[in-house]
This record gives structure tokens, C-alpha cells and sequence, in this order.
């Protein structure tokens, strides 16, 4: 049975306080994967995180193009995903796939494919998504600056509950009863928005939302071990 597995990798995951990249952070995750290739195809999605949002703050500041905000948001994903390529060196595809044709020949190489953005309007989360449903991912993993899924946002309310399991169905109606606005702009940071939620109820891939900000859990479940914190998302 083919293995698939797809990865995203916030971009805020990249950056220390300061936007100073994290070098160990790289360089861990990376080592993490390496130490067991037991996948038949293995896709990262990189996010743009701090910097991406720096951009588009000052770029808000000359125009109202939101589209051109959405463009610089999935250049700056595009470049974080040419550092972790950089930093797998020979195991990873060389080029960043721009579209689903060059994931296609990406993939053809079995090597570990890095890519971010494709288009304005979605979400590198989105992006991800779709890519797990396009190559039939077992799984997808969304290391996130959280332990999981909470039942309220866990940096507003000290008592916000992690949530260990979750349907599609009571994920969608979580997320629109704790927001009125489900549209994320560009460089807004929300694990799951409106367009994701369809496209995860469509896929019905199966989704770990774990922390990545310590990659100790990541590790356990790249490694198949039990009592992972984290929230899994399934039908």
C-alpha cells in the first residue's frame, strides 16, 4: 500500500522573536525527517509567517491589492520552502513546485518535495490540504504555534480546552460559532479558514494539528509512538 504524507510547517515556525530565523528549529525538523523515510511520497508545505506578514503591513500602507498581498505572502512561502530544501540538500526535489503540474514531476523523483503558496485567496493550509487529497496522503500533519484544536482561542482565554478528537463536521461548526468573519486576509494567521474547512470535509484526509514550536510531539508521531498532545481531525 502506498505511504503518502504531507506535512505543512507554519512559517512562524521559521522565525525567533525579531524575525531572526531559526536556524536550530530548521535544521531539527529537518533531522527528524531524515531519520525515517518510510514514505513513499513526503510533501512539505511551508507557511510565510512573520516576514510574509511584515511585507504585506507595509504594503497595505501603497495600495488596497489585496491580491498583490495574497502574491507576496506565497513568494515569501516560496523562499522559506528553498531553505529547508537547501538545508536537505540531496534528499529533497531542487525546485519549489509553482502549480499541481510541477508537484506531479516533483513527485516523480521520490525525493522530499518543499513547496508554499500556489495561488491569491488561499491559505498555505488550504494549499496543503489539497495537495493530501491530490497525491492520497494518509495523513497531514499542521505543526502550528498551538498544542491543537481548541474549544476557544487559546491565547485570549486561560481556560480554552485542547480538543484530542474532532469531526469535520463539529471542526466547521467550532470555527464559525467563534468567528463572525470566517475570510482570512492576506497574512492572517488562523490554523483552518472558511476555504480549507470545504476542502478538508471534500478530502477527507485525516489531520494531526499538533505544536510545533518544541518538536517533541512531532517527532513522536513521525516515529509512530503513542501519547501524542494534539488534536486529530477525522470524518
Amino acid at each position: 500500500m502506498t505511504k503518502n504524507i504531507v506535512i505543512k510547517f507554519g512559517g512562524s515556525l521559521l522565525f525567533s522573536e525579531g524575525g531572526i530565523i531559526n536556524y536550530e528549529k530548521v535544521t531539527e525538523f529537518c533531522n527528524i525527517i531524515k531519520l525515517n523515510m518510510d514514505y513513499d511520497s513526503i510533501v512539505v508545505v511551508c507557511g510565510g509567517g512573520t516576514v510574509a506578514r511584515q511585507y504585506i503591513k507595509a504594503i497595505r500602507e501603497f495600495t488596497e491589492n489585496e491580491v498583490l498581498c495574497d502574491l507576496i505572502g506565497i513568494d515569501v512561502s516560496r523562499i522559506n520552502s528553498q531553505l529547508i530544501i537547501t538545508k536537505m540538500k540531496e534528499l529533497a526535489f531542487p525546485q519549489v513546485p509553482k502549480s499541481f503540474e510541477e508537484l506531479s514531476i516533483a513527485i516523480r523523483s521520490h525525493k522530499i518535495v518543499v513547496m508554499g503558496g500556489l495561488q491569491p485567496g488561499q491559505s498555505t493550509t488550504s494549499v496543503a490540504i489539497t495537495v493530501a487529497e491530490y497525491i492520497k496522503a494518509e495523513r497531514l500533519v499542521i505543526l502550528t504555534d498551538v498544542d491543537g484544536i481548541y474549544d476557544k482561542d487559546p491565547n485570549l482565554y486561560k481556560d480554552a480546552k485542547l480538543i484530542e478528537n474532532i469531526s469535520y463536521d463539529s471542526l466547521q461548526k467550532l470555527i464559525l460559532e467563534s468567528s463572525i468573519d470566517t475570510q482570512a486576509a492576506a497574512g492572517e494567521y488562523r490554523i483552518f479558514d472558511a476555504v480549507s474547512l470545504q476542502i478538508l470535509k471534500r478530502s477527507r484526509v485525516n489531520v494531526f494539528v499538533i505544536s510545533g514550536k518544541k518538536l517533541t510531539q512531532f517527532n513522536k508521531l513521525w516515529n509512530n509512538e503513542k501519547e501524542i498532545i494534539g488534536t486529530i481531525i477525522s470524518k
